[in-house]
C-alpha cells in the first residue's frame, strides 16, 4: 500500500443544500466511506487482523476550504499522521482535481470491553506501513 490511500466519490443530489453545495456534515460521511475503503484495502475488513478489537472515533474535526457541488467527482486521500499506544489519527483530504476542498481529522481509540487498550503489534505495523509518521 502507498503512503496515501485514495478513493473517489461523486456528489449525489441529496447531499447538496438549497445553495447547491454539499451540506457540511456530508464531508464526515465522505471521510467515513474513505476510511472504510482504506481499512478494506489494508485487509482489516477481513480476518487479517482478528485481534484488532473495536476502534471508536473519539474526535472528528474538519477544515473547510472550498465547496463541492452536485455531480463533482472528488478524490479522497487517507493517510495516518499519528500512531499512539491505543489511538491513531486518520487524515482525510477531500479534493476536486488539484483543489483541496476539506481536511478531516479522525482520531480512533482501540477499546476492548469498553476500555482503551494498546494497539496490537500487527495492527500497528499495518498502520505504520501507510503512515507518514512511520
Amino acid at each position: 500500500m502507498a503512503e496515501t490511500f485514495t478513493t473517489q466519490i461523486r456528489v449525489r443530489w441529496g447531499e447538496v443544500d438549497a445553495q447547491g453545495v454539499v451540506f457540511n456534515p456530508n464531508y464526515f460521511v465522505y471521510a467515513d466511506v474513505a476510511a472504510t475503503e482504506f481499512f478494506r484495502a489494508a485487509g482489516v475488513m477481513t480476518d487479517t487482523y482478528p485481534d484488532m478489537g473495536q476502534s471508536y472515533v473519539v474526535d472528528a474535526r474538519a477544515s473547510f476550504r472550498a465547496s463541492a457541488r452536485f455531480d463533482d467527482l472528488m478524490d479522497i486521500e487517507v493517510s495516518v499522521p499519528r500512531i499512539g499506544r491505543s489511538s491513531y489519527e486518520l487524515r482525510v483530504d477531500i479534493r476536486r482535481g488539484e483543489e483541496l476542498l476539506t481536511e478531516v481529522s479522525l482520531t480512533y481509540v482501540r477499546a476492548v470491553n469498553g476500555k482503551s487498550e494498546a494497539l496490537s503489534e500487527p495492527y500497528r505495523e499495518m498502520l505504520a506501513r501507510v503512515s507518514s509518521a512511520g
